[in-house]
């Protein structure tokens, strides 16, 4: 698997790379972002956590949002944030309607 560095960020003491790759069963760009907390040596093994956003949400709704950057920097711990959501137009299910109770958005 290819995957190419979008954008690089310095967030918290640490790095926040934006990447994306050519996922082979959705046969879509899919979209990943990763945060490495600063002085940690290139080549040291650290614990990650994957956080998996809802349905529609992007990696960036975290990135944004959750505030979580310092203390994984302080804890020395990584952030894998994967794209949930497959974007592309020829993909079977996307664009089905989504329904909650009685109506449908």
């Amino acid at each position: 698997m290819c995957i190419k560095v979008k954008n690089t960020w310095k967030v918290a003491g640490g790095t926040l790379s934006q990447c994306e790759h050519q996922s082979k069963s959705t046969k879509t760009g899919m979209r990943f972002s990763v945060f490495i907390p600063g002085d940690v040596p290139g080549n040291a093994k650290i614990p990650g956590i994957y956080y998996l956003s809802g349905l529609t949400c992007t990696d960036e709704n975290f990135c944004q949002k959750a505030g979580a950057f310092p203390s994984a920097a302080k804890h020395k711990v990584a952030l894998i944030l994967p794209d949930t959501s497959p974007r592309g137009s020829d993909i079977p299910g996307i664009g089905v309607t989504l329904c909650t109770s009685s109506s449908c958005v």
